[in-house]
């Protein structure tokens, strides 16, 4: 072999070497660069800090449960009322400070929540879980009777162990407590029997 021949020979080689190692760096610019590219497809933090919408699977929860899901950095309780309990939401009207949900209805109450069970599903209440007086979050207190906090006739809802405030199994607040509106129902619909969506409500 001439000198010449292995001189072009070495060249080829080279060529080769840098031709595969630019294409190697081509590729991982490219896939670097589609990365944040994809993740813009889904919702950011931001987004779902502003109120991005957001599903919830109910269909394992029983009767007398309640499950808690973030909406907007706050905890928005889903609770599936007995029997025996809606059929006491009636009875506590008069004890009630705002039983028709007539205060601040805009921003606490949407028109499909305005009834006795404040719900679109009778069983199934959806509500934020901060009191409206200082922004606590209440606590559970579903077993009827006589407890400590709480009236003998006591038929169930949520106790504030902050100030005292109750609500009822419908968040609604009872009178002469420190909470001066009831809890907030927030937008939500159903896509199914089986799921929830909160923060949305355009076909309710």
């Amino acid at each position: 072999m001439s000198d010449s021949t292995a001189s072009e020979g070495q060249v080829d080689t080279s060529r080769r070497n840098w031709v595969a190692m630019t294409a190697g760096v081509g590729a991982l610019g490219g896939a670097a660069m589609a990365v944040p590219f994809i993740s813009t497809f889904a919702p950011s933090e931001r987004a779902k800090a502003a109120g991005a919408p957001v599903e919830a699977n109910i269909s394992g929860l029983k009767p007398g449960e309640k499950m808690t899901v973030e909406w907007r950095g706050q905890p928005v309780w889903i609770v599936r009322r007995t029997p025996e309990q809606l059929a006491e939401l009636p009875k506590l009207d008069g004890q009630l400070a705002d039983p028709n949900s007539a205060r601040n209805q805009d921003d606490l109450t949407p028109a499909y929540a305005r009834n006795v069970h404040r719900s679109i599903k009778p069983e199934f209440l959806v509500t934020v879980g901060i009191c409206s007086h200082l922004g606590c979050s209440p606590s559970d207190k579903f077993a009827a009777g006589p407890q400590p906090s709480l009236p003998d006739d006591w038929h169930g809802g949520f106790l504030c162990p902050c100030h005292g405030s109750t609500f009822d199994m419908a968040g609604r607040v009872f009178k002469n407590k420190p909470a001066p509106d009831n809890l907030r129902v927030p937008p939500h619909m159903y896509l199914s029997d089986s799921t929830l969506l909160i923060g949305e409500d355009k076909k309710a």
